[in-house]
């Protein structure tokens, strides 16, 4: 997951954040082979977590390790890709990355990252999220560890939902459905839905039991002109017609949060942390703004949703690469995934830890959901897809009346086309 939603600025002292795009070459003193400890370069994406979360880590990591010296350097999201590839391709290359989960197939094509398969029991990889483990996991070897996850949630007005005596929120697709068409009457938008909101479809698609591409052998093709895809549209179709969603947009044209601060909107599907936007925008709105899973088919899980988020790599060419499994174990661990989460109101990367932020209602809902989270294909073409993104082309199609089938073979022909290139 590329964008950071849920967190404030980070802004790392420059003795931390020096610009090398490496690690001590074999001039520096804590280089390998040489005395002291060993100066291990971890490389973090800009607005992840706060610095005061890093300082808390680095100081209690080099406590316990005495043995190392952690130097953790800012990156930004701007050009990561081309930067990332080129460090991995190089023999002087930072000890651990922060990539986003969707992002490992990419990067584990080039050869240059390190699998850590063998660890996964140590790490307790059978806990992981389904959303972060899975993308990490390419042809059998597990190159990315979960490090944390967020996702997409129902943000609702309470007063709203009080008003058209709805006492509590849906837990199945169904009551959602009705629910929202009894909230949408008069000025009141049952739910402000854009039609571009791709995320959001992928989710019903995946609850329906199909995805938007799929593994046929080695190769990669478009599958949205599966029935089971369609149906997940077919949803998405009749939810996004209890509002005034635009059907040709997505939920940053216009922005949603400004949408829904206007006090008029009953319902908004996104991350937790957009209700706090939303309260900066409109503060009458503070207090009135509750949060709900996205309901699945039944009432005994919630339904399906994309997981973004990050996972940490060890490359190749790492200069200490047993140090490094040392940081990834201590990130990935009980003691810092609890600071982590109650830090910046994370999902854990382990289901068991879901506990520790039950006492924040949108992250808890956000959790619920991170139990049957999914991300997409795992092609290491897949961000080529997402460039021109016929799937938001195909949305508007449907919405705005083409036949769901046609829109879909065409969609799906593209998508086939792009994974093979």
């Amino acid at each position: 997951m590329k964008t950071r939603p849920l967190v404030g600025p980070v802004a790392l002292a420059a003795a931390v954040a020096l610009a090398a795009t490496a690690c001590g070459g074999p001039g520096d003193p804590k280089a390998s082979g040489s005395s002291g400890p060993e100066k291990v370069t971890v490389w973090i994406m800009k607005d992840s977590v706060t610095d005061a979360f890093l300082d808390r880590f680095r100081t209690g990591f080099e406590a316990e390790h005495e043995d190392i010296d952690l130097d953790i350097q800012i990156q930004e999201w701007d050009g990561i890709g081309e930067k990332i590839t080129a460090a991995l391709a190089s023999k002087d290359a930072p000890d651990v990355i922060e990539v986003g989960n969707t992002q490992v197939a990419q990067y584990a094509a080039s050869g240059g990252v390190r699998d850590l398969g063998d660890k996964t029991a140590e790490l307790n990889g059978a806990d992981w999220l389904p959303g972060l483990a899975e993308p990490g996991k390419v042809d059998g070897r597990q190159y990315g560890i979960p490090w944390y996850a967020a996702n997409r949630v129902v943000i609702y007005h309470k007063e709203l939902f009080s008003r058209a005596g709805v006492t509590s929120p849906p837990k199945t697709q169904a009551e959602w459905l009705a629910v929202t068409a009894k909230l949408n009457r008069g000025s009141t938008q049952g739910i402000y839905l854009p039609g571009q909101n791709w995320y959001t479809l992928a989710g019903f698609v995946w609850e329906e039991g199909g995805d938007l591409a799929v593994q046929d052998g080695t190769a990669w093709k478009g599958a949205l002109d599966t029935p089971q895809a369609l149906a997940g549209m077919g949803f998405y179709g009749r939810l996004q017609a209890l509002g005034k969603g635009p059907k040709d947009s997505d939920e940053a044209k216009p922005p949603q949060a400004e949408v829904f601060a206007r006090g008029d909107v009953a319902q908004i599907i996104a991350v937790p942390g957009g209700a706090k936007i939303v309260e900066e925008i409109n503060p009458s709105l503070k207090g009135k703004l509750g949060f709900f899973p996205v309901p699945g088919k039944t009432a005994a899980e919630p339904g399906a949703v994309f997981t973004g988020g990050s996972d940490l790599i060890v490359p190749e060419a790492a200069t200490h690469p047993e140090a490094a499994y040392e940081v990834v174990k201590a990130l990935a661990g009980e003691k810092w995934q609890t600071d982590m989460a109650r830090t910046m109101s994370y999902v854990p990367n382990r289901t068991s830890l879901a506990h520790v932020i039950q006492d924040d209602p949108g992250t808890a809902a956000m959790a619920a959901g991170a139990a049957r989270g999914r991300a997409t294909p795992n092609s290491p073409q897949w961000a080529a897809v997402e460039a021109t993104n016929p799937i938001k082309q195909y949305m508007t199609a449907v919405l705005t009346g083409t036949d769901p089938a046609e829109a879909a073979a065409t969609a799906s022909r593209s998508i086939t086309k792009t994974l093979g290139s």
